[in-house]
């Protein structure tokens, strides 16, 4: 049984951690109830983002608290028991989001990020995917010149500091570049080191077969509980027992929930967001993604349509979809783009797993041999999965990554 592994999660992460490890010569077997890249790594927004070296801090100024109290904003949606069940996390999230603290954790998980486009290249080939990837960046656009500024700004600091690439636009740069927008968009920033991917349930796919060429199998089967002796890992799925020297933990929103059968309490919250595609009218073309940042929602041209997907829903994991978010950000949508009808019969909706420190947790289970933890990634599941996958899969091969991977264990909390 030596060197047997199975990986529970065929999300991004969990595909690229099965695809490293079967690389390195292990008998691996990749565990889902779902197809690989059903789950979260369907619906997202398909950016390989070079560019986001600053995870996203709980707001603290008083202007932007007081724009999302009344619960309307576009942005960021919750649910008041929601928020009262992960008060604990929360808290801790807003701390970790002062200055002093928030000043040590980006350039930790900004070491992540700088290495996104490297791995995704080199599993891109693997895979032979190549067609699904636009390597032309993607716009983040202002509507106010206050706020152009002061992002302006932030992307000099980001380049001098983390290699990040980009270019101011004008007003008429960027409607040079993005046909059919509407004037309400100051200008915009390119960044240009960025990647965009046209249908990002196919890129995982893709990776998924890279990794059966490997020799690895995959399980569609719904993981029900595990056991560990001594010498391996028991998985009991509802098609049958699973047994490996080593178990992964890949689950992403659901991981800690999971791994409350052992004890471990991690302060895992999840951010819900939703996606749905349109048509366009008048034959308006969209050819690239374009983030509305001042209200909080992304356009993404995809294989199936325009993909609309909204920002952070604070609810429970389990929680009745809510469409208010996406209508509110659609009717801004159709603002500054010209949007057709609906395309899907509803709306698409997955969960984000984050962390109270906003960075994954990557490494050993501090109180059980052969655990090992992949998840907690937040909205940057789909940028990290490659990166995630080389350095876990170097760890459990007792290498040194060359990353520091102290500020991802588990036992920081």
């Amino acid at each position: 049984m030596s060197r047997e592994t199975i990986v529970l999660g065929a999300g991004m992460v969990g595909v690229c951690v099965a695809y490293h490890l079967a690389r390195r010569g292990r008998s691996v077997v990749l565990v889902d109830r779902e197809p690989p890249g059903r789950e979260t790594s369907y619906g997202n927004a398909g950016l390989i983002q070079r560019e986001a070296v600053q995870p996203h801090p709980f707001p603290r100024d008083l202007a932007t608290l007081w724009r999302v109290l009344p619960n309307r904003s576009i942005d960021v949606r919750y649910r008041l028991g929601a928020m009262l069940k992960t008060a604990g996390p929360l808290l801790q999230y807003w701390r970790h989001s002062s200055p002093k603290q928030y000043a040590r954790i980006v350039p930790e998980y900004a070491s992540l990020i700088m290495r996104c486009t490297d791995e995704h290249a080199a599993m891109i080939k693997a895979a032979g995917a190549g067609a699904l990837v636009k390597k032309r960046g993607w716009f983040d656009a202002f509507r106010t010149s206050k706020v152009f500024d002061e992002q302006c700004a932030n992307a000099r600091d980001m380049q001098e500091r983390f290699g990040v690439k980009y270019q101011a636009l004008d007003r008429s740069a960027l409607q040079a570049k993005v046909p059919h927008l509407s004037d309400a968009l100051k200008g915009a920033i390119h960044w240009t080191n960025a990647w965009a991917v046209t249908d990002p349930g196919a890129l995982v796919q893709a990776y998924a077969r890279a990794f059966e060429k490997l020799g690895g199998r995959i399980e569609q089967a719904e993981a029900k509980s595990f056991t560990h002796t001594q010498a391996s890992w028991n998985v009991f799925t509802s098609k049958g027992n699973l047994e490996a020297e080593e178990l992964v933990v890949a689950l992403g929103p659901w991981s800690a929930n999971w791994l409350e059968q052992l004890d471990y309490r991690l302060p895992m919250f999840p951010l819900r967001g939703y996606h749905m595609h349109y048509a366009t009218q008048e034959g308006a073309r969209l050819n690239n993604w374009l983030m509305d940042y001042e209200t909080g929602y992304l356009l993404t041209p995809m294989r199936r349509g325009i993909r609309l997907t909204t920002g952070a829903e604070i609810d429970r994991l389990d929680a009745p979809p809510s469409s208010a978010q996406l209508d509110a950000a659609e009717i801004e949508a159709r603002k500054i783009f010209p949007l057709g009808e609906r395309l899907d019969p509803e709306p698409w909706k997955g969960a984000r797993p984050c962390m109270p420190d906003m960075k994954p947790v990557i490494g050993p289970a501090p109180g059980h041999k052969g655990l090992w933890f992949a998840f907690g990634h937040g909205h940057q599941g789909f940028t990290l999965g490659p990166v995630t996958g080389r350095l876990l899969s170097e760890m459990m091969d007792g290498q040194t990554p060359d990353v520091d991977m102290q500020p991802f264990r588990a036992d920081r909390f």
